[in-house]
């Protein structure tokens, strides 16, 4: 019995020295050469997240370092990026979890419904004053319904990142982002002005228009634009007054009353001027179209510099579009950090006459015309032809605005005119809050792929 367990107990002892002996085979051959890597498939092993090679470049001086960390905002806020990227050796490659795939993919905003949301509006409309104009505040007017505040926009096909006034001045630190059009773009400048005060008195916010000539003259009503800088991350919002997206020269400098050359196929001086300032541009025009708006800015429409005064208002609006589409596609090689966007006209919503003609907008129940769009087409096909095959993104907000007919100014003008309703322009909060929630995914994605690149 004795020996039994003597040679049981040999047999154990032999078998951990065996195991010992291999072990140490075994790192001592790892420290010589990897053997054991040359057993596994290559498109198995993986490399460092580049998150962290981001931080800190092998192959970059500091001075290098710091600017790209001022860019790429991206970056320092997206822990879920961090935590989710897979890289193979030979051809790094991001793996997003299921979300985050519907969220970066190609995404039309333009197909989706409007859902109630009673965490909307995003700022008070009676209290937002040192940004927002009277006339479009409909919390200060005789106005009594604001159901159209508590709406948000769903797209459907994808995930659209949640609007926050501390990822958009993260995500715009060191950056510029101007509005150029008309009254509507006016308009969405005022409505993300609101949305990134939160709608407060703001004392970290300085008016730095005088940097970019948008000061009042001596005759004028008001300046050509304004821009705000928010200080904290040196994040500023401008828009410049250009209602037809068209370079304007006064035939005869000397004459207050001169005609004024529109020229149909130059982009506006002041875009061309400031163009290397600037990091995201949103361009618009639409309603200033007409004939009646021509001849009382004194404005001849000219191509080629020569004079065309009779031609066709819808060709040359769609001349104007394409041309300032092509002229900004254009310089989009020399300014790789320049984001370009186009906004879709805003609709209108007379009924019974035009503006001038006894038009109403009286509807005050929300989502009368339906909550859905599902059509592939956009509701400005003009606009949507003209960035086709270009670097500038559609912003498309034409289809999804026009189920809103409730959320216009209407009757409740602060200085009303008899007979005559603003059935163009929005309250505020209202529909362009949602214009600028999409603008600032469309952002937050080219921020993205920009990293991904």
């Amino acid at each position: 019995m004795k020996g039994s367990l003597l040679v049981l107990r040999g047999t154990k002892l032999a078998f951990i020295l065996v195991t010992l002996v291999c072990t140490t085979i075994v790192i001592w051959a790892w420290d010589k050469t990897p053997f054991i890597v040359s057993l596994i498939p290559q498109n198995q092993l993986f490399k460092m997240s580049p998150d962290i090679l981001i931080g800190n470049p092998l192959n970059k001086t500091s001075a290098e370092v710091n600017k790209y960390a001022g860019n790429d905002l991206y970056i320092n806020e997206s822990s879920y990026m961090r935590k989710e990227k897979v890289f193979d050796v030979e051809a790094p490659s991001y793996s997003p979890k299921k979300n985050d795939r519907s969220r970066n993919r190609a995404c039309n905003f333009a197909k989706g419904k409007w859902v109630s949301d009673d965490h909307r509006p995003f700022y008070s409309g009676g209290r937002c004053r040192q940004w927002l104009s009277e006339m479009w505040a409909c919390r200060v007017t005789d106005r009594t319904d604001f159901s159209y505040e508590k709406f948000r926009w769903q797209p459907n096909d994808c995930e659209m990142e949640e609007f926050s006034a501390s990822k958009f001045l993260r995500r715009m630190r060191n950056k510029t982002l101007a509005f150029i059009g008309d009254s509507l773009g006016r308009q969405q400048f005022q409505s993300l002005m609101c949305m990134v005060s939160g709608g407060k008195e703001r004392h970290d916010v300085i008016d730095v228009g005088w940097e970019y000539g948008l000061v009042k003259g001596p005759h004028a009503i008001r300046p050509d634009g304004w821009a705000y800088r928010f200080t904290r991350t040196n994040a500023t919002i401008l828009f410049y007054w250009s209602a037809c997206l068209c370079d304007l020269q006064k035939l005869n400098p000397s004459d207050s009353k001169s005609e004024i050359a529109m020229h149909l196929d130059r982009p506006p001086a002041f875009l061309k001027q400031f163009l290397d300032r600037f990091d995201v541009i949103v361009l618009n025009t639409g309603h200033h179209w007409n004939r009646g708006k021509l001849d009382a800015n004194h404005w001849v429409m000219h191509v080629g510099g020569v004079p065309i005064p009779d031609k066709n208002m819808l060709e040359a609006k769609n001349l104007a579009i394409l041309s300032i589409v092509k002229w900004v596609d254009s310089q989009l090689p020399e300014h790789p950090n320049l984001k370009a966007f186009y906004r879709s006209i805003s609709p209108r919503h007379f009924f019974n006459g035009d503006w001038n003609s006894g038009g109403t907008c009286d509807n005050i129940n929300p989502l009368s015309k339906g909550r859905e769009i599902i059509k592939d087409e956009s509701g400005d096909p003009a606009a949507a032809n003209a960035v086709k095959g270009t670097n500038v993104t559609f912003l498309d907000i034409t289809a999804l605005s026009e189920l809103r007919d409730e959320g216009h100014i209407s009757k409740y003008s602060i200085r009303p005119s008899p007979g005559m309703q603003d059935c163009l322009h929005w309250c505020l909060p209202g529909v362009p809050d949602t214009w600028n929630e999409i603008l600032f995914a469309q952002i937050s994605a080219a921020f993205r792929n920009k990293l991904l690149l």
